[in-house]
């Protein structure tokens, strides 16, 4: 009999590769890895990723790629995920602006999060989480949802008197993905897809 787990296993179906190391890469306490060898962060769940492209293919750094259940044509498999701090130099300095084109081709979605956020606790919103949002924005943030829902960066902006609402969430997932004892999550899930 098998057991089933309360929560869905979430997987990546595209990811932005944030390193690529074509000879692979020693990691103190893990054996060398002889072959090429790719971090990335998913484009869903924003997991970080180590994947082991096919022999002869070259990935280029923010690179689009694969990693869904399907055949792909550049990546033969997903090794393991990572945490932040195995990453590579040069991952983790490519991580925001990855996050950042992420979240800005997700805008919608983002923006959605903005018209249905709703308390974590009874003194707690999700949006105080936001860096910047204290009291007086997030009351400003839900009567002028209650008028007329948000429908771009823009106008949240405008409307409810925020700066840069686009470096607010990329902060808040940075957060998440660096500090793995972050007690609320509103965009990465808490453990992560699933691999393996």
């Amino acid at each position: 009999m098998k057991y089933s787990s309360k929560r869905p296993l979430l997987y990546e179906e595209y990811a932005y590769i944030l390193d690529y190391l074509p000879y692979g890469f020693y990691a103190p306490g893990r054996p060398r890895s002889r072959g090429p060898v790719a971090q990335a962060v998913g484009e869903i769940y924003f997991t970080l990723l180590e994947l082991i492209p096919y022999e002869g293919v070259e990935l280029n750094v923010r690179e689009r790629v694969y990693v869904g259940k399907g055949i792909s044509d550049k990546i033969m498999r997903v090794s393991r995920r990572l945490r932040y701090e195995e990453l590579t130099a040069r991952a983790r300095a490519e991580l925001p602006s990855v996050i950042e084109e992420i979240v800005s081709k997700r805008e919608r979605e983002f923006v959605e999060f903005f018209n249905k956020a709703q308390p974590l606790t009874p003194r707690m919103h999700s949006l105080e989480l936001l860096r910047g949002v204290g009291k007086k924005t997030l009351w400003r943030i839900l009567e002028e949802r209650k008028r007329n829902p948000f429908n771009s960066f823009k106008d949240i902006e405008e409307r409810a008197k925020i700066s840069n609402v686009r470096k607010l969430i990329v902060e808040r997932i940075l957060n998440e993905i660096i500090d793995s004892r972050e007690k609320y999550h509103l965009f990465v899930p808490i453990r992560g897809p699933k691999y393996l």
